[in-house]
């Protein structure tokens, strides 16, 4: 029995999103507790190396480094990113006095939501569309009128793929926030 496209797509986007916002703010609760605040400080520098650390994706993609299996970089790259986002949200905590961090942080937010919909809806996106093409020439058609059929779809799931267009430019406006942040923070710390 097929899932529900509801259950199957958005409902794992939902689950890592989630979960990465309730590991942060279990972490943020018990480090206020045991009076380990400090710890957070520390985190966005962690976090921020460990983010960075995930691009090594990125670099094997434009061909920068030839080491590594692509395949392999882009689940090391979402895992690490997903986890240094954790500690860099667990470092910006819940304080209202700084404008910049905050905007940093909605801009992490949205890179990771970004991410996963990446990950997750372009993903299945293709796996559906292979298993349509093949229930479909399963059927006794032929490939010409299975691709006539398929012909929307294929569009929807190439137009998908452009997400790395949003993608992108959010993530660079994480960057410059991000070093913003880091720079005021050398300049105005005492």
């Amino acid at each position: 029995m097929k899932q529900p496209l509801f259950t199957k797509y958005v409902v794992p986007f939902f689950q890592w999103y989630s979960l990465m916002i309730l590991i942060a703010i279990t972490i943020d609760y018990f480090l206020h507790r045991y009076q380990l605040i400090l710890v957070g400080r520390y985190l966005g520098i962690i976090g921020t190396l460990v983010v960075i650390s995930s691009f090594v994706y990125s670099l094997r993609k434009r061909k920068l480094i030839n080491s590594g299996s692509p395949k392999t970089l882009l689940e090391l790259h979402e895992y690490v990113s997903w986890i240094g986002s954790i500690m860099l949200i667990v470092h910006a905590g819940i304080h209202f006095n700084a404008f910049l961090p905050w905007l940093a942080i909605v801009m992490l937010l949205i890179t990771v939501a970004s991410g996963l919909i990446g990950k997750f809806l372009l993903k299945k996106a293709n796996e559906s569309l292979r298993e349509k093409r093949q229930e479909l020439i399963n059927t006794g058609l032929r490939i010409e009128d299975v691709d006539k059929q398929l012909f929307f779809d294929s569009v929807t799931v190439d137009l998908m793929k452009k997400w790395r267009v949003v993608h992108m430019p959010i993530t660079l406006l994480l960057a410059i926030l991000t070093l913003m942040h880091i720079i005021t923070i050398v300049m105005f710390s005492k």
